[in-house]
């Protein structure tokens, strides 16, 4: 399961499918799904969803590039799929989350754990 997440970690803006992380896996896409949901406590979808959503905050954060060039940058293939999921996991749109965030003169690290959404 490492492996995959680590795969998953690496790959996060190509196309990941159960089944191909299930070869990954050596197992069943069914048993897959269900040992991945039980090792990490999420689908693994929604792990998936959940990374490329924390690499668009730091694009928003960091850049200037568009939220639409983000968007496919991450992975997502349609805009408003991005600004569901991205409301769904950080409670705000990337635009308004843009906004708000700002820069802050601290460590990357502390950055990172401050603003990493929850599951």
């Amino acid at each position: 399961m490492l492996r995959v997440r680590d795969a998953m970690d690496r790959e996060y803006a190509r196309a990941l499918d159960v089944p191909a992380l299930a070869r990954l896996a050596h197992a069943s896409p069914a048993h897959f799904a269900r040992t991945f949901r039980a090792t990490f406590g999420e689908t693994p979808h929604r792990y998936l969803q959940r990374r490329r959503v924390e690499r668009a905050m730091f694009l928003l954060r960091e850049t200037g590039t568009s939220v639409t060039d983000i968007c496919f940058e991450v992975g997502f293939t349609s805009p408003g799929t991005f600004s569901r999921t991205f409301h769904d996991i950080v409670g705000r749109s990337p635009r308004t989350y843009r906004r708000e965030a700002s820069a802050a003169s601290v460590p990357t690290c502390f950055t990172m754990a401050w603003t990493r959404p929850s599951a």
